[in-house]
C-alpha cells in the first residue's frame, strides 16, 4: 500500500466532485477522501460563475421539463438552498431575484397557461402574470424603444422572493472549506494534479497524474467532458460519444432586467431558448444566451484539448446518422447556422438583437456587447447505441469501484442530489455507514414544511 492511499478519490474540483466531497467528509465513516484537481484553484471551468447562467434550476420555470423531471430537480434545488442557508450563504453564494417564464404569441401564451395550472400543483408560489403586471414588475418586457406597449400577446409565469442565482465556483469552495474542517478523518485536495491514466490491479484502483501516483479502493471521476475521456481509456461506455457544446453570452450595458426572465423551448431543440439573467459578477447588469455552438475541444479558453475531442468522439457511422438526422430537421439545421453566425464579430450583435427582442423590445445594438471570456463547455452524451443525442446528465457506474459522471445542465443545481446517489453506491461497495437520516434533516426538504420558495 503506498503513502497515497486513499479510500476514495474524486477527480474534478467543479461542483460535482466537490458536493462530493464534502456528503463523504460529512455524513459517511470514509476515514480517507482526496479531491484531485487539474488547475491551482477550484471551479475555474464549468463551475466559474462566468461559464454558466448562475441558475438554480427548481423546474418551474423551466418549459423543457415534465412534471416528472421538474419533481426530481426541485427536490435537488431545494438541497443547495438547505444547505447555503444552513451556513448563512445568503448574498454571498446564493442570491434572490424574481424569475419568471414568458409566453409570446397566442400557441405560447395558451401553452404556458396550461403548464401554469399543471405546475401550480408541485410549486403553490407560482404566479401568472398578465400583460398589466408584467408592465409593473418587469417593464422591460413590456415596453419598445418608443415607451409603446408591445403588440403581442404574452404572459409570465413566475415567482417573486425566490432563491433563483448561486455563484456555483464559490459554493464549490465552501463544500471543500467545511470539509477541511473535519479533523476526525484525512481530507486531502490536490491541485496541479491532472489526472493522466487509471489503471485497476486487483481491487485497488492506480491514478497517475502529472505530479504523483495514488491509490484507492474506490474513483469517482467528476471531471466534465473529460470524465468520459477517462471512461474511454478504461475501456468504460465505449457506446457513448462526446459531443461538446459551447454556449456564449452577451452584456448589457446597463441593468435592464429586474429577475431572471426565461422563453418557451422549441422541443425540437435539445438546447436551452435565449434567457435573461442579473448577472451577480458584473454589478448586476443583464446577461442574455447562452448561443450554442459545437466546438472541437474539451475545454473553453484553455489551450489544447482538441485531439482528446476527436478520441471522445468516436466518429463512426453512428455518431454520423446522429448528426444526419439532427441536420436533417429544418429548425434544428436553422438554429445551428444562426448560433454560428452570433460568434461573427460585426454581424454577430445585430442577430443576436433580434432574438433577445422578444424578451425585450426596446433592446439596441448599443445596449449590449459580447460577453468576452464567457461561456463554457457542456458535455452533451451521444448515444450511440440508440443512435440520438442524450439530454441531461449521464453516468457510468462500472459496478466495478470507478464510476464516471458527465453532467451538463442542470448538474450544477443537482450536485447535492447526484453525489448522495454517488455515496450510497461508494458506502456498499466499501461496507462504509452512511449518515442518511442526517444527510435528510440538513438537507432534505421535509414532509410539511412550506413548499416553494
Amino acid at each position: 500500500m503506498t503513502q497515497n492511499h486513499y479510500e476514495v478519490i474524486i477527480i474534478g474540483g467543479g461542483i460535482s466532485g466537490t458536493a462530493l466531497f464534502y456528503e463523504l467528509g460529512r455524513y459517511t465513516t470514509a476515514s480517507s477522501i482526496c479531491l484531485l484537481e487539474k488547475y491551482d484553484s477550484l471551479a475555474t471551468l464549468n463551475s466559474s460563475g462566468s461559464a454558466n447562467s448562475q441558475t438554480l434550476h427548481s423546474g418551474d420555470i423551466e418549459t423543457n421539463y415534465t412534471l416528472e423531471k421538474a419533481v426530481k430537480v426541485k427536490q435537488t434545488a431545494k438541497m443547495v438552498e438547505r444547505y447555503c442557508l444552513q451556513h448563512a450563504y445568503e448574498d454571498k453564494v446564493i442570491f434572490s431575484h424574481q424569475k419568471m417564464a414568458l409566453g409570446v404569441g397566442y400557441e405560447e401564451v395558451d401553452y404556458m397557461k396550461k403548464r401554469y395550472k399543471e405546475f401550480k400543483t408541485l410549486y403553490p408560489h407560482l404566479e401568472l402574470y398578465d400583460k398589466k403586471r408584467l408592465a409593473e414588475i418587469e417593464p422591460a418586457v413590456i415596453y419598445d424603444e418608443n415607451g409603446k406597449e408591445r403588440p403581442d400577446e404574452i404572459v409570465g409565469v413566475g415567482a417573486q422572493g425566490a432563491y433563483t442565482t448561486v455563484d456555483f465556483k464559490a459554493l464549490s469552495d465552501t463544500f471543500v472549506e467545511n470539509t477541511l474542517k473535519i479533523k476526525e478523518k484525512i481530507t486531502d485536495v490536490f491541485f496541479n494534479n491532472e489526472v493522466l491514466q487509471i489503471q485497476k490491479i486487483g481491487s485497488i484502483f492506480h491514478v497517475e497524474t502529472t505530479m504523483s501516483q495514488f491509490t484507492a479502493d474506490f474513483v469517482v471521476v467528476d471531471a466534465g467532458a473529460h470524465s468520459l475521456f477517462l471512461a474511454h481509456k478504461m475501456g468504460h461506455g465505449l457506446d457513448y460519444g462526446l459531443l461538446p457544446m459551447a454556449g456564449s453570452f452577451y452584456l448589457s450595458t446597463k441593468k435592464i432586467l429586474n429577475g431572471k426572465v426565461y422563453m418557451v423551448q422549441n422541443p425540437k431543440l435539445p438546447f436551452a431558448a435565449l434567457h435573461g439573467d442579473p448577472d451577480i459578477l458584473v454589478s448586476g447588469h443583464t446577461r442574455f444566451g447562452p448561443t450554442a455552438l459545437v466546438l472541437p475541444k474539451l475545454e473553453r479558453y484553455k489551450p489544447g484539448s482538441y485531439l482528446d475531442f476527436l478520441k471522445t468522439l468516436r466518429l463512426d457511422h453512428n455518431v454520423i446518422k446522429i448528426f444526419a438526422e439532427l441536420l436533417g430537421d429544418k429548425d434544428i439545421r436553422d438554429y445551428i447556422v444562426r448560433n454560428f453566425l452570433f460568434e461573427i464579430p460585426y454581424i454577430n450583435k445585430r442577430l443576436f438583437v433580434q432574438d433577445a427582442r422578444k424578451i425585450v423590445p426596446s433592446l439596441t445594438e448599443v445596449d449590449i456587447r459580447y460577453a468576452k471570456g464567457f461561456g463554457g463547455i457542456r458535455p452533451q452524451i451521444l448515444d450511440k447505441k440508440n443512435q440520438k443525442l442524450m439530454l441531461g446528465e449521464a453516468s457510468i457506474d462500472t459496478g466495478e469501484g470507478i464510476i464516471f459522471n458527465m453532467t451538463p445542465s442542470p448538474g450544477a443545481t443537482s450536485c447535492l442530489g447526484n453525489a448522495v446517489r454517488d455515496v450510497k453506491v461508494i458506502c456498499d461497495h466499501l461496507s462504509l455507514d452512511f449518515d442518511e437520516a442526517g444527510f435528510e434533516h440538513d438537507l432534505v426538504e421535509q414532509e410539511g414544511e412550506k413548499n416553494g420558495h
